[in-house]
């Protein structure tokens, strides 16, 4: 267990040597939410005077949606990552190292949730200086974090699960792709489900990334609802730990 823990500290220490080394990615980490919190936030911003809009201002209300979307996109990087190491070889000298092969997809997880806990708080300081109010404090804020990680976790899940399958970077893409737009705006992301159709609202209620976003938007609106917050983080927790036994299951599978 003790060899097993410092390998993937040592694939998730690789990965995130090579994000901090990727400036043009931490750019766009910043410009992407700041475009989206300033654009989106503006033109939807009349939508706040909707009677039963839950929210003060649109911009409050997306501000947790956004950061799912980050922690949704950033956990793509993992499965092609998968896909990277093994076009260039890099992979095959990997598992011919005496380390563990769990370790791989597990290291790589828990460098997408670190980047997405890096880039949550970088959305959270843009928010700030757009005016939005986080009303549960500095420890509201952390449990945002944390619950943008694990969503990260689940849907890397998702894209590592599918990198095992999946052999090349396009068809790879083209899938992921294709689910994840579906799952966000089949979730209450960017728009209340009060305000949905009852079949697309009855969707969202099922929707992983629903469970994230709700406990989020609670701590950014200041309401400690802990019941609610249990709940929403032991499903994406549940979610997070199948995605990650399917991922490294399908993983073996497919270097042996």
């Amino acid at each position: 267990m003790k060899n097993m823990l410092s390998d993937i500290w040592y694939i998730c220490w690789r990965e995130m040597k090579h994000f901090w080394g990727q400036k043009v990615r931490i750019l766009m980490n910043i410009v992407q939410p700041l475009v989206w919190l300033g654009l989106m936030g503006n033109m939807f911003s009349n939508i706040s005077a909707i009677p039963g809009f839950p929210a003060n201002s649109y911009l409050q209300f997306m501000t947790p949606g956004v950061i799912a979307m980050i922690s949704i996109f950033g956990a793509t990087f993992g499965g092609m990552s998968i896909v990277f190491d093994r076009r260039f070889g890099y992979l095959n000298k990997l598992l011919a190292s005496p380390i563990s092969r769990v370790s791989v997809p597990m290291g790589k997880m828990l460098a997408s949730a670190l980047q997405t806990g890096i880039q949550s708080l970088i959305i959270i300081l843009i928010a700030l200086a757009l005016g939005v109010n986080f009303g549960t404090g500095v420890l509201g804020v952390l449990v945002i974090v944390l619950i943008s990680m694990l969503l990260t976790l689940a849907i890397s899940g998702i894209a590592l699960s599918l990198s095992a399958v999946l052999k090349t970077q396009e068809s790879l893409m083209a899938v992921v792709n294709f689910l994840i737009m579906p799952l966000i705006f089949t979730s209450n992301a960017m728009f209340p489900t009060n305000m949905m159709p009852k079949w697309l609202a009855s969707i969202a209620s099922f929707n992983p990334i629903s469970f994230a976003v709700e406990p989020m938007r609670d701590l950014v609106l200041g309401s400690w609802k802990w019941g609610t917050l249990a709940v929403d983080i032991l499903v994406i927790l549940g979610f997070g730990l199948l995605m990650t036994a399917i991922a490294t299951l399908l993983f073996r599978r497919s270097v042996v």
